[in-house]
């Protein structure tokens, strides 16, 4: 829980919320996305460039001492889950078209 403007507690989003949040940040950038939810490991977000069905990618979305972040992967960070934008830019980036 952490608190809101009010001084009230305020439950912490859910790794599926931020998975949803970048979502559809991705969305907006023309990257298709599903949610998968596999039986006994953690959720993640695969994202596919419909331009290029080889260009794809499982993001995930892990709390840490320092928060949550999104991750690669491959075990490397995005960005901090607090900056969607940032995380959605990278990803883009990634599964860009060259």
């Amino acid at each position: 829980m952490t608190p809101d403007d009010t001084g009230t507690a305020a439950p912490s989003k859910t790794r599926i919320e931020y998975l949803e949040e970048l979502g559809e940040e991705l969305v907006k950038r023309g990257l298709r996305v599903r949610l998968t939810l596999p039986r006994g490991q953690s959720p993640s977000l695969h994202v596919l460039n419909p331009g290029a069905s080889a260009l794809t990618e499982n993001i995930l979305a892990e709390q840490g001492a320092d928060g949550w972040w999104y991750w690669w992967s491959w075990a490397e960070r995005i960005a901090p889950a607090a900056d969607v934008t940032a995380a959605a830019d990278k990803v883009a980036l990634v599964l860009a078209l060259r």
